[in-house]
């Protein structure tokens, strides 16, 4: 029974979950990209080549003119055709991935440069309460010593 608990508090867990729904998020955007390259792209594609279908380009590996009906369905054969569709659905789901990332990044930038803007620039001197910059070593008023630059 204490692996069952181990395993419901490791299945409960947050990040185990985030990376549940990204999996499924990421399965299902992959079948959009799928249908989006051999339903969209490569028809158009494949006109302006001369009325080509892309799976059906091959390079047969054996003289397919000498093989019955049936054997040619099961002849070994470079499917580059299928090849160039797999190819372009990586790239979109790529190129995807790498905007997520930017725009990720740029939203961290931003976040860390307004925890910056966010510091204090000044202090207050504790000997006669003037603002002196917060890397001072002495006021500029009373010159007094300022402990706490001093220790950093």
């Amino acid at each position: 029974m204490k692996i069952v608990k181990e395993f419901k508090e490791f299945a409960m867990r947050g990040n185990v979950i985030d990376l549940a729904v990204g999996v499924i998020i990421g399965g299902a955007f992959g079948k959009i990209v799928t249908s989006l390259v051999n339903d969209l792209i490569m028809p158009p594609i494949g006109w302006l080549l001369g009325e080509v279908d892309f799976k059906d380009l091959k390079i047969p590996l054996v003289d397919m003119s000498q093989l019955k009906e049936a054997e040619k369905a099961t002849a070994p054969v470079i499917a580059y055709g299928q090849f160039i569709n797999v190819l372009l659905d990586f790239i979109i789901v790529a190129f995807c991935i790498f905007l997520l990332v930017k725009v990720i990044n740029v939203l961290r930038r931003k976040e860390k440069s307004e925890e910056k803007a966010a510091e204090p620039t000044e202090k207050e001197c504790p000997y006669c309460l003037s603002q002196v910059p917060v890397k001072a070593t002495r006021c500029k008023h009373c010159t007094s010593q300022l402990e706490a630059a001093a220790n950093g």
